[in-house]
């Protein structure tokens, strides 16, 4: 290889680690390569869904069972918490039936 084209990969490693991304090669599939691919490159993002796949694919991994109150959580975090929004539905007795 040429200094120019080593110097050209030196600096992009540099840029990438300056990112915070590292360059590694993996071993799998060839049929999983494109799956690979989108997940690495979710993961690089940093975004909640990379943090939340991040935490998926751990959890897969290491076996872990889902965590409880995960529904319960949920509804805490929901805009409307301390609305104090009142539903109320009206009471019906229904129809007659025939037989």
């Amino acid at each position: 290889m040429s200094s120019s084209q080593t110097r050209a990969i030196q600096n992009y490693r540099a840029r990438l680690s300056d990112r915070g991304l590292a360059r590694f090669e993996v071993l799998g599939r060839d049929a999983d390569r494109d799956l690979i691919r989108l997940i690495a490159r979710r993961l690089a993002e940093d975004s909640p869904e990379s943090v939340r796949l991040r935490a998926a694919v751990n959890d897969t991994i290491n076996g872990e069972p889902p965590k409880k109150g995960g529904i319960l959580a949920a509804l805490r975090r929901s805009p409307l918490v301390g609305a104090d929004i009142e539903v109320t539905r009206q009471r019906e007795e229904g129809r007659e039936i025939h037989f």
